[in-house]
């Protein structure tokens, strides 16, 4: 964030002894909440509802935790404010279900949503109408760009495709036949990912993309035996661009293809790590799992107690990158990101 919390807190105390204070609601108190309780007639509290994909997934455990120090510290940061967290999230991904927790919120008197959106079309109407009875709506991950929602937090897709070629081309020095890996062909952000390693590797004379390869669940099993068969069928393949890590959650997973390709793929999570660490891959590159939950509380709270927007509604992350020299230090993120989990 641009501005001190140091800040925050002054203004928000000018604006505590005005004739009236804007933003103050009713808190909702369904779900799992931490706050810091005050007793000042005069205080306000904020609560805000954080609504991830799936209860089960560790990026969005790392956002829960990201969401609720961020709301702790907030809460110790601006005088006279209480923030807490209602985190509501499907046990598994289901768009409808994350819908009826929209309608549900809204009608409990929320201050605030945070939403990885499943998908869009299904989410719009919940947002909207959440939006128009002046409920502060912030997507990270994977966004309802007309949903009339505030801003969008989370890293750039299609640069995060050239990120992946960026980091691969040289590893291959810049001459190779590479491959693409995605899950779900209809899915937005894989679609823009694929389409920035397309695109980058174009600044690559040398390079020649040979296939995007999708497939469908969007399981470690189907993912290994997709590249698999490809890497067999195409034994010039000497590059791979994961454009997600579901291959990465096996064990095993590269047999017969390390040995031959170079790899680079997204999301450096625990057992992809363990990959990066004996050498089968090369790079990962990472999103910012704990911010996704930080940011948008941030994002939400200076809204609602100073009537402060972003400047831009995307607000883009910069990418981790993972290698064999610094895997074991970002292990240690996670250890701190699912501390409660």
């Amino acid at each position: 964030m641009t501005i001190s919390r140091t800040l925050l807190a002054t203004t928000a105390m000018t604006l505590i002894g005005s004739t009236s204070l804007i933003g103050c609601s009713k808190s909702a108190e369904t779900g799992e909440s931490e706050s810091t309780t005050s007793n000042s007639t005069n205080d306000v509290t904020y609560t805000i509802a954080v609504i991830a994909k799936s209860n089960s997934n560790p990026p969005f455990l790392a956002a829960k935790t990201g969401a609720l120090d961020a709301a702790a510290r907030l809460s110790k940061e601006l005088d006279g404010v209480t923030v807490k967290v209602n985190w509501q999230t499907p046990p598994q991904e289901d768009a409808q279900l994350q819908a009826q927790y929209v309608e549900q919120l809204v009608a409990s008197g929320i201050n605030g949503i945070a939403i990885s959106v499943s998908d869009a079309n299904t989410l719009n109407g919940a947002i909207q109408d959440a939006v128009s009875k002046g409920v502060v709506v912030v997507t990270f991950d994977s966004d309802a760009p007309d949903s009339g929602r505030m801003a969008y937090y989370g890293v750039d897709d299609k640069e995060a495709g050239r990120e992946l070629m960026r980091q691969l081309a040289p590893l291959l020095d810049g001459h190779g036949t590479v491959a693409v890996l995605t899950g779900n062909p209809a899915a937005a952000n894989l679609s823009a990912r694929v389409a920035g390693v397309v695109e980058e590797a174009d600044n690559f004379e040398g390079i020649n993309i040979k296939q995007v390869f999708s497939f469908m669940p969007e399981t470690a099993t189907e993912a290994v035996a997709k590249m698999q068969q490809a890497q067999i069928a195409n034994p010039d393949i000497n590059g791979w661009a994961l454009v997600g890590g579901w291959p990465l959650y096996t064990d095993n997973a590269l047999d017969g293809i390390y040995e031959n390709a170079k790899v680079v793929s997204m999301d450096p999570l625990p057992l992809p790590i363990a990959y990066a660490q004996k050498g089968q891959v090369q790079v990962l590159v990472g999103q910012p799992y704990y911010g996704w939950g930080e940011k948008s509380v941030e994002m939400i709270v200076d809204k609602l107690n100073l009537d402060i927007k972003p400047a831009s509604e995307l607000v883009f992350a910069e990418f981790d990158i993972v290698t064999k020299d610094n895997a074991d230090e970002y292990l240690k993120k996670w250890d701190a990101w699912l501390k409660d989990d």
